[in-house]
């Protein structure tokens, strides 16, 4: 590798998920030096791959891609991987308050009316997130009044029925791994839109779970990595970064390294773990506490063979009665095994993060029986990650925006601090939450480093 001019790095980069993956390899694309530091033992940030006892391979961490993802789309046709679409046929099961029902087009399981609330408050999001400017959400016309108002008190005030309204709930706790009390219409509506709609979200086909990477998403970023070689450091987390006119000097447990720039590719909330010299202004502070993670336990119980499909199921359930909140058939149609891949996610996986696996193993097959019969308690293997105790994750899928952050500090959010730059799927305009976004944000923030180092 080779550095600057004066003998030192061009760019330190924090964190060796797709954002900073991305951004380092950008930057020694433009002629430039980079270190990349991580405090895992391992790359790809929230995707991890697992390989079981029968050598599938699954997906403990981020997963699915789907059109208009254009960024890791070209990733996966460079790097010529395959991909498999999301199996999807047959019956879907929607389960609010007791009530299971069951419908080919999940949603449409639900009674007429609330369904039609559903429809209609659906309308009304799409017309209020096109007046959201993607790059400034906070100079949207009613800003103020939104960010004020949290997607609870909007849900009240929308949809009449306990039926809509717990769907709702299930759909969005799906979505964002948090409550609807927990953050602000703003926000919702800019992430939305920055995924192109709420059916693009929602969905399978044409939608955000259309297709998974075979083999797992975090072979994407073991492939950037072999790209950089040695200047990716694993098991170096972060300390502290001081900086003054003549550059920044990051200080991991590998040791200091000194750069012309630093790239912090990681959650706010962690990246406000980190000690500054000088110390950040208040309002980046400030935002770094306002966006917590969002709280998610991945469940995998894999099958000798997909028996729900022979029953006319599509394995997907969507629930606001069990620990578990959604659950999806995790294997592709041609596959002899089966699998089902569970979500516990809020505060369910808040409260169940703590508790003794067994007993979370044990909660997690009685809710895939309730859906899927008493085949489904007894799997050939069961794996889990809890990403609310991965220490240098805090959470999964993203940070999200609690009422008042994106008018009152919004703006500070992808703004560099002297020589600090800010990465990470949380800043991106498009795809903002997804792998896709992750890539997005670490394009810009190389960018924006190498024009100031040209």
């Amino acid at each position: 590798m080779t550095h600057g001019q004066d003998g030192r790095i061009d760019a330190v980069v924090v964190g060796a998920g797709l954002a900073g993956l991305t951004a380092a390899r950008e930057l020694v694309r433009d002629s430039h030096s980079v270190t990349v530091l991580e405090a895992r033992d391992r790359v790809g940030g929230r995707t991890l791959d697992h390989r079981l006892a029968d050598g599938e391979q699954v997906d403990l961490g981020g997963q699915w891609i789907g059109p208009t993802q254009d960024r890791v789309n070209d990733l996966v046709e460079e790097f010529d991987l395959d991909t498999v679409p999301q199996f999807d046929e047959g019956l879907d099961q929607v389960s609010i308050d007791g009530t299971v029902n069951e419908h080919d087009d999940a949603l449409r399981a639900l009674p007429a009316k609330a369904y039609a609330e559903l429809m209609d408050a659906f309308g009304q999001i799409e017309t209020l997130r096109t007046q959201i400017p993607l790059h400034a959400p906070y100079d949207a016309p009613d800003a103020e009044e939104w960010d004020a108002t949290t997607v609870d008190s909007w849900k009240r005030a929308t949809l009449e029925t306990t039926t809509a309204r717990g769907a709702f709930d299930a759909l969005f706790r799906a979505l964002f791994t948090t409550d609807p009390s927990e953050i602000s219409l703003l926000y919702f509506l800019t992430y939305v839109h920055a995924a192109g709609g709420i059916e693009v979200i929602t969905g399978v086909e044409g939608g955000a779970q259309e297709r998974r990477i075979e083999g797992g998403a975090q072979q994407v970023s073991r492939l950037l990595a072999t790209e950089l070689g040695e200047a990716v450091q694993l098991e170096a987390p972060v300390r502290a970064i001081t900086q003054d006119d003549s550059g920044v000097t990051v200080e991991s447990d590998a040791g200091a390294y000194t750069g012309a720039y630093v790239i912090v590719a990681i959650p706010p909330a962690l990246a406000g773990r980190i000690a500054y010299d000088p110390p950040l202004p208040a309002r980046r502070d400030a935002l770094t506490q306002r966006m917590p993670m969002g709280a998610t336990i991945k469940c995998i119980a894999t099958y000798e063979d997909p028996f729900w499909r022979t029953d006319g199921y599509s394995g997907f359930v969507l629930t606001n009665d069990d620990i578990v909140g959604f659950i999806f058939d995790d294997m592709d149609a041609e596959s002899t095994t089966g699998a089902l891949v569970g979500f516990i996610v809020s505060n369910e996986a808040r409260t169940w993060s703590e508790r003794d696996a067994s007993d979370r193993r044990e909660r997690v097959l009685d809710d895939f029986a309730r859906y899927f019969g008493g085949q489904a308690a007894n799997p050939v293997e069961y794996t889990e990650q809890v990403w609310s105790n991965e220490a240098w994750s805090a959470g999964c899928y993203a940070g999200n925006m609690t009422p008042g952050t994106m008018t009152g500090y919004g703006d500070v959010l992808r703004e560099p601090q002297g020589r600090i730059h800010w990465a990470g799927t949380e800043t991106a305009t498009q795809w903002c939450g997804y792998m896709d976004g992750a890539i997005r944000s670490g394009e810009r923030a190389a960018a924006e480093v190498s024009s100031r180092l040209t």
